[in-house]
């Protein structure tokens, strides 16, 4: 990851396949555009990879979460719960809806604690969305036991998983909805853009219209749509389609290499005592974007990102004191920070963030490592990143035990 790094002729002709038809909108000028479609090939080579019945392509992740929760007719007082480890357009697109983001604590997944779900779950709670977050997934056969026994949506925020599976299901294929982000740092990408996936006829009528202003795209040039319901406009172009589509016949090649990267890594680093990794839940498999890992205190984590950085090792988050993915420096969410108008429902319905116990997520996230694992390093440049973390993560374990030692002494 990501897949920028994998780019070349097949891209290029993709691309100029659209500038030669001279059409970069992907809905009319039929006549015009030589039979050149490169949103609906991307659509139909989605459904096909993730063996779903529907695919809707959008503009962004953001905006394929905000068409999903609206399809699903989330809106003004729904409940959303989401967990405190994710990127901030998830609990960005339950607001732009009008909804409440109910944040509950991660496990040692990194991802939703199917416990502290239940225990959130009210009787405003509509959705339950689990953010496959550095490439794999929640408990999820739990989570969609809830889901059933509430009659909750399953909405799969697996931007940052595409290629995982759970159950022998693809992430994104197994809860109502699903949702991925092609932007330009994720596992394959069109620049910017995003889908909405789902087995649900009705919710792929309704984002198919809702994502055009409320179109029908019945007739042709556009000329004789109808508007069966409003909408806006969250259309990708033919031009960061045609990206993609060239994108997802690489998306194997990338997973593959993304395996081999993280299996040399993670062989090298399993010899570390003290050190443990994040659990993949059972019947879950990884897209292998990044290697997560765990030392016994937030004081070593945080010390060993800081040294491997210093090292040359680079990509190797400590979220923990990121203001992106986790909820600590969150204060635009916690104090409603907005240009636009924030209902009296959400101001009245969201808990107060500045004193919610998060310890758990703080005990998972406070000692995790998450490394990036790239597509262009030769094997050579793997082992040798291996041999450097596992360097500096056996010293920081070793120095920290001869400190306790010596103090207990």
């Amino acid at each position: 990851m990501p897949g920028f790094e994998l780019f070349g002729d097949k891209e290029r002709a993709q691309v100029n396949d659209v500038l030669d038809s001279g059409v970069l909108m992907r809905y009319g000028f039929d006549g015009k555009r030589q039979g050149h479609w490169k949103a609906k090939e991307l659509e139909q080579a989605l459904e096909k990879r993730m063996q779903v019945n529907h695919a809707q392509l959008v503009s962004s992740g953001t905006a394929a979460l905000t068409v999903a929760l609206s399809v699903a007719k989330v809106g003004a007082g729904d409940e959303v719960i989401l967990p405190t480890f994710t990127f901030v357009a998830s609990f960005e697109a339950v607001l732009s809806v009008g909804a409440i983001p109910i944040l509950v604590d991660v496990d040692d997944t990194l991802t939703l604690d199917p416990a502290a779900v239940e225990k959130a779950i009210t009787e405003k709670t509509k959705v339950i969305m689990p953010v496959h977050m550095c490439g794999s997934m929640a408990d999820m056969a739990p989570l969609k036991a809830l889901c059933d026994k509430h009659h909750l949506i399953l909405l799969e925020d697996a931007c940052q998983a595409i290629g995982g599976s759970y159950q022998g299901k693809f992430l994104g294929s197994y809860g109502d909805l699903g949702c991925f982000s092609f932007d330009y740092v994720k596992t394959i990408t069109c620049g910017e853009g995003g889908a909405v996936i789902t087995n649900n006829e009705t919710y792929a009528m309704r984002a198919d219209h809702f994502s055009d202003h409320g179109h029908d795209h019945i007739g042709k040039d556009r000329g004789a749509e109808g508007h069966p319901i409003l909408g806006y406009n969250y259309r990708i172009s033919e031009l960061h389609a045609a990206v993609g589509l060239a994108q997802i016949s690489r998306l194997d090649d990338i997973l593959a290499i993304q395996k081999r990267n993280y299996t040399i890594l993670k062989t090298v680093l399993e010899e570390i005592d003290g050190l443990s990794f994040r659990r993949v839940p059972e019947g879950g498999v990884e897209n292998y974007s990044f290697l997560n890992f765990y030392l016994p205190s937030q004081t070593l984590a945080r010390i060993a990102a800081t040294k491997l950085s210093v090292t040359g090792v680079d990509g190797c988050f400590y979220w923990f004191d990121n203001n992106w993915h986790y909820y600590k420096k969150w204060e635009h969410l916690k104090d409603l920070k907005s240009l636009g108008p924030v209902s009296d429902q959400v101001k009245k319905g969201l808990p107060d963030y500045h004193k919610t116990d998060f310890s758990k997520s703080d005990h998972w996230v406070g000692r995790n490592i998450s490394c990036l694992i790239k597509l262009n390093w030769s094997l050579e440049e793997v082992e040798e990143r291996a041999r450097k973390m596992a360097s500096v993560i056996k010293t920081i374990v070793k120095d920290h035990s001869v400190a306790e030692t010596k103090v207990k002494g």
